[in-house]
């Protein structure tokens, strides 16, 4: 059974759900919106340009969740997904999944996004797998703290290479499907690498080496 990876933002959807759960904090005054957004931005730009602490990141945006009942997170992710994710979601990645899916493709989203923000949008997708940056739980209450690797760089090589090892699944025919230039790591491993509407780095370097190149938008 082949594997069909999938990066989750500015792949499968038109935008980056990490930074827009951002957003939609600040707009909805849940947050101190000048100095949040600030922040925000400037660990996006960090991202965008490949020299994101994603230690502090995720001490950044893993904050709120350690403060918050896990009721009232639900609440806001539930209209978070209706206002910010759906109108990012982008029919040709859903119709690239269901294919996979025909084909008896295993498929599995991997992004450095943290679950709390992550597992509702891919099981809005139809996406059972989803390896992820983990957010710690402690008595059913997150605690604001990651826990395991975070998914991101090379740390999406060694999450998916423990997961490979615990299920017996293996890289032999798979594809990847990324936009970014955080991704080369794990793009260098798989045996079809796909720059999904590529950030400048990514196109660059997918050229040069002949990887295919696509558009979902």
């Amino acid at each position: 059974m082949p594997l069909a990876l999938f990066d989750l933002d500015n792949t499968l959807l038109a935008g980056d759900s990490d930074h827009a759960w951002g957003t939609y904090l600040c707009e909805r005054g849940l947050v101190d919106a000048e100095n949040y957004r600030a922040r925000n931005d400037a660990f996006y730009q960090d991202y965008l340009a490949g020299t994101l602490d994603v230690q502090a990141y995720q001490d950044f945006c893993q904050e709120l969740l350690g403060r918050s009942e896990l009721a009232q997170l639900q609440a806001w992710h539930a209209e978070f997904m209706r206002d910010y994710v759906e109108p990012m979601v982008l029919a040709k990645g859903e119709a690239l999944v269901r294919e996979h899916h025909r084909a008896g493709d295993q498929v599995v989203i991997i992004t450095a996004t943290n679950r709390f923000i992550t597992a509702p949008i891919a099981a809005r997708l139809g996406v059972d797998i989803l390896l992820a940056t983990e957010c710690e739980m402690i008595d059913g209450r997150y605690t604001g703290r990651t826990t395991d690797i975070p998914c991101f760089q090379e740390g999406k090589v060694r999450r998916l290479q423990r997961w490979l090892a615990e299920t017996g699944h293996s890289l032999e025919g798979s594809y990847f499907y990324s936009d970014s230039r955080n991704d080369l790591p794990l793009l260098e491993q798989v045996s079809h690498p796909v720059a999904v509407d590529p950030d400048p780095t990514l196109r660059q370097i997918a050229e040069q080496r002949g990887w295919k190149v696509i558009s979902l938008r």
